[in-house]
């Protein structure tokens, strides 16, 4: 299971159990808040009309006088209230009084008149001197029945002459109650909702954070130049910038052991070759002979210092993750000034240009963004390699291709003999290079590595491959400036 789902069901379900308690807590305290509101109405209510009732009662006319009738016209109003979110159409209040002994002499619903209630809890307790409450179901096996009674002692000159009892069925509160319910479980579903999506946003975000580090890291496993993290929780940012600093610190220890390696094992054949051709100078030779062995010195040092300067040129910018001094650069312009460069080794090989541009060049000719100093370099190269491998009086066809939207294409095709099948696979690579035609010399074997390390800098790639018309033709894709 993936990190950021773990965090999301975790948080969830803290927060979902903690939801879970607190409704439940509240659902637990609705119904006997409501009724323990009932009961302090009802203990208002049974002294009030205790003290209404003494006179009658110590008159002995509680079953027949004043307070009995005005109860029952009460019991026959008509009411029609709207309390909150609910109706009430019915007055619920049932009145009894009892005397000392427990026995009911009024009844407002006339139907336990004469009986004897005095073992019931609100008539004993009262009669006890107590605070006299009970709740007892009208139908025993319906919980749903209960009425609560609430009694008052009949006070007659500081002396107890009777009880009254004000009763009222619990259920008539039961609107109020599942009102009250519902809304808590309304509200309490809404909470669980904002909780998950409030979740649900951190861990996207977290999880984002987490999956820019992890794309980071794939890629510095795939050996791509990527810069690390910059968004996100502050720790994912620290850590890949510590990540980074860590790569930087292992590759440049790599680098520099691989490129000491391979920099010893390149000049060794340059620097045996000038050895032996000064140990020869050395004896009395022919001149024809000391100007050959003193051609092979310059030459040789000519490489070395080809070699040590491309090796520079190369280390600088595999080193590198991003570009700088970016700036839009016109293609056309910049292979004017490659050629122009470049014109005195052409005319030496013999060799000429051909620009070729599709579409043609009246068509909007796109632009490029790039560092102009590490294009211009990879163009020579690109030039410098079609002129090596070209024979006299031939023409090199450099074709910049803008057909594609988003895409610049810049080939250069010469028409020599081609790069061998078992070579194509490895032109890329640092030190690797082909003799030219008509000699056994060779490049640094530098050049194509570099544009190959330009071209991703760009964003961009480069490939090489033989033309079935003959010769080679070099590949550059860059990206067109989106402006």
């Amino acid at each position: 299971m993936k990190l950021g789902i773990r965090i999301l069901l975790g948080y969830f379900l803290i927060v979902g159990l903690a939801g879970v308690f607190i409704q439940r807590v509240f659902l637990a305290e609705v119904k006997p808040a409501v009724r323990q509101a009932m009961e302090d109405t009802l203990v208002d209510t049974a002294n009030i009309l205790a003290e209404l009732a003494a006179d009658d009662m110590k008159q002995n006319h509680i079953a027949d006088g004043n307070f009995a009738s005005r109860v029952r016209e009460y019991a026959h109003r008509g009411v029609d209230a709207k309390i909150w979110s609910f109706r009430k159409t019915t007055l619920d209040y049932r009145i009894y009084v009892t005397d000392l002994k427990g026995i009911v002499l009024f009844d407002s619903t006339g139907r336990a008149v004469g009986q004897d209630y005095s073992r019931r809890n609100d008539v004993y307790l009262t009669l006890q001197g107590s605070y006299g409450v009970r709740s007892t179901r009208d139908v025993d096996s319906d919980e749903r029945s209960t009425v609560m009674h609430v009694a008052a002692p009949i006070i007659d000159n500081g002396k107890m002459i009777g009880v009254l009892t004000v009763a009222k069925p619990n259920n008539t509160l039961q609107p109020a109650i599942s009102q009250s319910e519902r809304t808590i479980l309304r509200w309490g579903a809404l909470l669980l909702f904002l909780s998950l999506a409030v979740g649900l946003a951190v861990t996207l975000w977290i999880s984002r954070s987490l999956g820019a580090l992890q794309r980071y890291a794939r890629a510095v496993t795939a050996g791509e130049r990527v810069q690390p993290p910059a968004k996100g929780a502050s720790e994912i940012v620290e850590l890949g910038q510590a990540l980074e600093s860590m790569r930087q610190k292992l590759e440049g220890k790599q680098y520099v052991e691989h490129y000491i390696h391979s920099l010893t094992h390149e000049m060794k054949s340059p620097l045996a070759a000038i050895q032996g051709a000064a140990e020869l100078l050395d004896e009395n030779l022919p001149t024809a002979q000391r100007r050959r062995f003193a051609h092979n010195i310059r030459s040789q040092s000519q490489r070395l210092a080809e070699l040590i300067e491309k090796m520079l040129a190369l280390a600088a910018i595999e080193h590198r993750q991003a570009l700088e001094n970016v700036v839009a650069i016109d293609l056309g312009e910049l292979l004017d000034e490659v050629i122009s460069l470049l014109e005195p080794r052409l005319q030496r090989a013999g060799v000429s240009v051909r620009r070729d541009i599709y579409p043609p060049a009246s068509a909007l000719q796109p632009k490029i963004r790039g560092e102009v100093f590490l294009l211009r370099q990879a163009l020579i190269n690109l030039l410098d390699n079609a002129i090596d491998f070209s024979p006299p009086d031939s023409v090199i066809v450099i074709k910049s291709d803008f057909s594609q939207p988003g895409t610049v294409k810049l080939s250069v095709r010469d028409s020599g003999p081609g790069i061998p099948a078992y070579a194509l696979a490895r032109v890329f690579e640092r030190f690797y290079s082909l003799p030219r035609p008509g000699s056994n010399e060779k490049s640094t074997g530098l050049g194509l590595c570099f544009v190959q390390q330009v071209a991703e800098l760009h964003h961009g790639r480069v490939s090489l491959r033989n033309c079935s018309e003959g010769g080679a033709e070099a590949q550059l894709n860059l990206p067109a400036d989106p402006a």
